[in-house]
């Protein structure tokens, strides 16, 4: 098969997840798919300002524009918010040059390229933390699960819990509703006997590294498994952030230094030494 060259675009949240990143560029290239990343402000779908529409169309407009002129017949979505408002209102404002395409339908659908490179097992118990509200647009939850379930030693388990809305960012302003999606994944891992809880997307695995705490299990993305069979080695920074009784001491003077005490202080911070939402 002959390499297809695509943009990843992983949008504006993924940052904090260089990681997932790289290695969803590096599983991508060993099935023959040649991934230009793109993200950040610089590509944003424009949900940030979704309350000023003038400045939200502007922002998609400029994203759309750049993917038209990258020549490329292919853009790989990550997030599934961004790969919504390509749909609803970025494409119908301009027009795409391209086809969208999630990742997990590109991988799935280049599966059985993928099948013969898992080759180190992955001895583990999964539990899928997925939502309800993408998957109508895209089978996520299933095309995930027949990745994973290639993997030599691992056990995807399955037991029907679904969260509502896309990812867990949907519903994290809803007073409560966290808690209680948590308190259920908890409860499903425990009828299961799970001892790997999977997350789909970053916003979820934001919220749920910190379950980690005092219990007997480990939270990880589905490509950190996918890495994991392939060979790959990585570090989630982010987790290691979370949980650690330190966060500063964990990051390093010098890495906090370079974006600025205050920076850090006001939007990095916190949100580290957030308690898990339970």
């Amino acid at each position: 098969m002959a390499v297809t060259p695509v943009v990843f675009w992983y949008g504006c949240n993924m940052a904090r997840h260089g990681e997932i990143i790289r290695l969803s560029t590096r599983i991508m290239e060993a099935v023959d798919v040649a991934a230009e990343p793109a993200g950040g402000p610089g590509y944003c779908c424009g949900s940030p300002q979704e309350k000023n529409a003038r400045i939200a169309e502007g922002m998609g407009r400029r994203t759309m524009e750049k993917f038209n002129e990258s020549g490329r017949e292919q853009v790989v979505t990550w997030c599934p918010s961004c790969h919504m408002n390509m749909d609803d209102f970025m494409a119908p404002v301009t027009p795409p040059a391209f086809e969208t395409l999630h990742i997990t339908e590109l991988l799935h659908a280049r599966r059985e390229m993928l099948r013969p490179l898992l080759r180190h097992p992955v001895k583990a118990r999964v539990f899928l933390h997925g939502h309800l509200g993408f998957n109508g647009r895209v089978a996520v939850n299933d095309h995930v699960s027949d990745l994973l379930g290639m993997i030599p030693g691992i056990e995807v388990v399955n037991h029907g819990l679904l969260m509502p809305g896309h990812m867990c960012s949907a519903i994290a302003a809803v007073p409560g509703a966290l808690a209680e999606a948590q308190r259920a994944t908890l409860a499903a891992m425990a009828e299961t006997g799970a001892d790997t809880l999977a997350t789909i997307f970053h916003s979820c695995h934001r919220e749920t590294v910190a379950l980690e705490r005092g219990r007997k299990f480990r939270v990880v993305n589905w490509i950190h498994l996918l890495a994991e069979a392939m060979g790959f080695n990585y570090t989630d920074e982010y987790k290691v952030w979370r949980n650690a009784a330190d966060p500063r001491a964990a990051i390093g003077a010098d890495r906090i230094a370079a974006v600025g005490d205050v920076a850090f202080e006001r939007l990095v911070e916190p949100e580290l030494r957030r308690p898990a939402v339970v």
